[in-house]
């Protein structure tokens, strides 16, 4: 059983001194130092929480979050963070700001953040669009802080970009690494990042590329399978290949989800638009074509239809390794005859599984917090054990 000195020896044994102060975009722009911090971090936290000693490190202050796509786990994620660490969290409705009376993304950022700790944005949805907004977010407050607007530089959080997905991706890491018992037992394990069947179009990219960007950084042989036309960027797909060649792992594409189920140690089958789609979904909304939206609408929805056989049944799971993969998914997940007639996965696969997935859902509130205490703290093993000699309760006792 770890102690909390074990987490902090092991941060004092990595190099992370340049989260400090700075913030988290996407996980191949951090060092593999950096993310191992971030989840020791979130395992701290969670070793204090579950003793019942209170991680407040805050007495007051914001946490802002900007949610431009629709959020269950995320949103809920965020605000238990923020909550864990002692801060208050405000949610930005752009419909009741004056954003929609042509208020700058300079004037926002500054007039949100006079005691803000944090900005966390969800941004997903227009390929070009939500990774540059949030870049845009943070040159603003660096500069209201640097001309004396801001008391503090806020942090930002990337609660999933159009290019990444960044919390859900590291919760999802850190879900394998205490599967298979450490960082160390990865190398070799085979994860199939497969796209799988959905009634609905415009899923974003940002997990699968989130999926094959992080998890070839740890040596696993990783297997992006989809039908025909349903690619990623490929600048993402550049990152993984780069990755797996550091790191002495694989990055591999194949248009059967059955060559990639076969022996995986990890299987993660999930619905995205393909790239195209969506850049030429970002266009058109640009130009304010309606009419092109509900065509592409259309013609996208034939074109999944034409795959509903790609879809995780208990056949392709007992072609995994000794037929006991780790199944993964972000949630909600499209199960057969439950949430619609045919989709990702079906129903007793879902069900085996439900109670793991929900484990691996839990990881993120910690990650986050994680991103926020490393950014916020210089020297956050000081930290960690200035709280647990306070010994503060979190419920009274």
């Amino acid at each position: 059983m770890k102690t909390l000195k074990d987490y902090i020896d092991k941060l004092n044994s990595l190099n992370f001194k340049n989260m400090y102060n700075n913030d988290f975009f996407l996980t191949w722009e951090k060092s593999d130092d950096e993310l191992e911090a971030v989840f020791t971090v979130a395992d701290a936290l969670r070793y204090m929480r579950e003793r019942n000693i209170s991680t407040k490190v805050f007495e007051s202050g914001l946490g802002i979050s900007l949610f431009r796509d629709n959020s269950t786990r995320t949103r809920f994620s965020f605000a238990s963070a923020c909550n864990l660490l002692g801060l208050e969290v405000q949610d930005l409705d752009e419909g009741k700001s004056q954003v929609a009376h042509g208020e700058t993304v300079r004037e926002t950022a500054n007039m949100i953040s006079f005691m803000a700790d944090v900005i966390g944005i969800r941004d997903d949805m227009y390929i070009g669009k939500g990774n540059a907004y949030m870049h845009q977010v943070v040159d603003a407050v660096k500069q209201g802080n640097a001309d004396g607007v801001l008391e503090q530089r806020p942090t930002l959080v990337n609660l999933q970009c159009d290019i990444d997905h960044p919390t859900q991706c590291m919760a999802d890491m850190l879900h394998i690494i205490h599967e298979f018992g450490g960082i160390e037992n990865l190398k070799g394990k085979k994860v199939a990042m497969s796209w799988a069947y959905s009634p609905s179009y415009g899923k974003p990219l940002s997990v699968p590329q989130g999926v094959i960007g992080l998890m070839t950084r740890f040596g696993m042989d990783v297997v992006l399978a989809h039908p025909e036309g349903y690619d990623v960027m490929p600048e993402v797909e550049e990152v993984a290949k780069a990755n797996a060649e550091r790191s002495g792992g694989s990055f591999t594409k194949t248009n059967s989800m059955a060559e990639a189920f076969k022996d995986a140690d990890v299987v993660y089958p999930k619905s995205w638009a393909p790239f195209a789609a969506m850049e030429k979904r970002t266009n058109l909304y640009g130009e304010g074509d309606m009419d092109g939206i509900a065509a592409l609408e259309k013609e996208l929805l034939a074109q999944n239809a034409e795959h509903k056989d790609w879809c995780c049944t208990e056949e392709l799971m007992a072609t995994t390794k000794d037929g006991k993969a780790i199944y993964l998914h972000c949630l909600p997940a499209d199960i057969n005859n439950v949430s619609c007639k045919d989709g990702e996965v079906e129903a007793s696969v879902f069900d085996r599984y439900r109670t793991p997935l929900y484990k691996e859902a839990s990881y993120k509130p910690y990650v986050i917090a994680a991103m926020i205490f490393l950014s916020k703290f210089e020297d956050p093993q000081d930290i960690l054990k200035k709280l647990e000699e306070r010994g503060a309760k979190r419920i009274f006792e």
